[in-house]
């Protein structure tokens, strides 16, 4: 029976900065393959779950992908947060291993491989909407741009420079950070004596919590200030005091507040299962996970069998009528998620959502896939 199990391999970061979003991310994984098991498995075969641990650390992770596809013969690798771990994740998986990679992440797009499917949303669905929205809410005009140094902030920081140009902002300053840089105190000045009304923050853990605490020090939301970070998820709320990200604005393909009945007996069941500060959350790649999985189990049903050209064939085309947030589809030759996408607003330590964008297009590999 074993030999005959389908393998389904994860990546997350369970220890390290990000371990309150991998812990999380290795949950919905557990959760989702219990559940596909308990119904019977796939294809009337069970579905075991090969689960390794990242440790927020690029090579490690790279490591742990090379030992799922050459040892464990996975049919499938799920996981990565940074857009880094993707990059290492996707050498051993993807192109040595050829084997099909699903990124559960929101991310800066323009990954456009034909083994690799992307779950979270994209600038197109977070930057294209949210920017306009706080524009026309706000007055605001004048963003300041603080980032940590990899490629999804450089990617962001493009198009967030497009879509505030194109209506009539400016970028005054952007700012490239290591991950771990703790002191901001001369970036903090210079938004200050900029004139800067939003900050748009790429800044990840852990340089994260002291740049939050530092510009809430400086007295920049009072000063009325608006703070955005299209990450941002209740995972992240329980970071920090409440009081440093008050009114902060995010952009996400789901929330807590979010009570449809599929949407609220799904993160019923999560917390029951795995009660604790590791929520199933949007930012922190849950959503992300679950979608994955789901879609990737409706294209292996579909395609009867486990032969990865007709598992991609179905996956390129795969729907989830029920998903956190609402229902999500693959766009076919996009390889990326229609779904719908919400704009929320921190409260008290809470997010509440202050509009629901409907369903967002990811308009990626627009010219193809490679």
């Amino acid at each position: 029976m074993k030999e005959s199990s389908i393998k389904v391999g994860v990546v997350t970061d369970q220890t390290g900065p990000l371990s309150f979003m991998g812990i999380a991310n290795a949950n919905v994984a557990r959760m989702v393959v219990d559940e596909i098991n308990t119904n019977g498995g796939l294809l009337g075969r069970q579905v075991d779950l090969y689960l390794e641990d990242s440790e927020t650390t690029d090579s490690v992770a790279e490591a742990k992908a090379a030992k799922l596809v050459q040892q464990d013969e996975v049919d499938v690798i799920l996981g990565g947060i940074y857009s880094s771990t993707r990059q290492a994740i996707k050498g051993p998986a993807v192109d040595n291993g050829k084997t099909l990679y699903i990124y559960p992440e929101q991310y800066e797009g323009q990954e456009c491989d034909r083994l690799i499917f992307c779950t979270g949303p994209v600038p197109a669905q977070q930057v294209d909407p949210l920017i306009p929205w706080l524009m026309r809410q706000t007055g605001a005009k004048k963003f300041y741009l603080p980032s940590a140094d990899y490629i999804w902030p450089h990617t962001m920081n493009e198009k967030v420079r497009q879509v505030v140009t194109a209506n009539g902002g400016k970028i005054v300053r952007e700012e490239y950070f290591p991950l771990d840089h703790a002191d901001y105190g001369e970036t903090i000045d210079r938004i200050a004596s900029s004139g800067a009304e939003v900050v748009f923050n790429t800044i990840v853990p852990p340089g994260l919590t002291p740049f939050l605490e530092q510009l809430y020090d400086s007295g920049f939301t009072k000063r009325g200030g608006h703070l955005v970070c299209t990450y941002f998820d209740e995972n992240f709320l329980n970071l920090v005091p409440a009081a440093h990200v008050e009114g902060l604005y995010s952009c996400l393909d789901y929330y807590q507040g979010i009570n449809d009945p599929f949407t609220k007996k799904l993160i019923d069941q999560y917390d029951k299962l795995y009660p604790g500060s590791a929520k199933f959350t949007a930012g922190s790649a849950c959503s992300g996970m679950y979608r994955g999985l789901r879609l990737w189990e409706a294209a292996v049903k579909e395609a009867g069998s486990l032969k990865q050209e007709d598992v991609i064939k179905a996956l390129d085309h795969a729907k989830i009528a029920e998903g956190p947030g609402g229902p999500a589809e693959m766009v076919p030759g996009q390889h990326h998620v229609r779904m719908n996408m919400y704009i929320a607003q921190a409260h008290n330590g809470d997010f509440k959502i202050v509009e629901s964008l409907g369903t967002i297009d990811p308009q990626e590999c627009t010219r193809g896939l490679q």
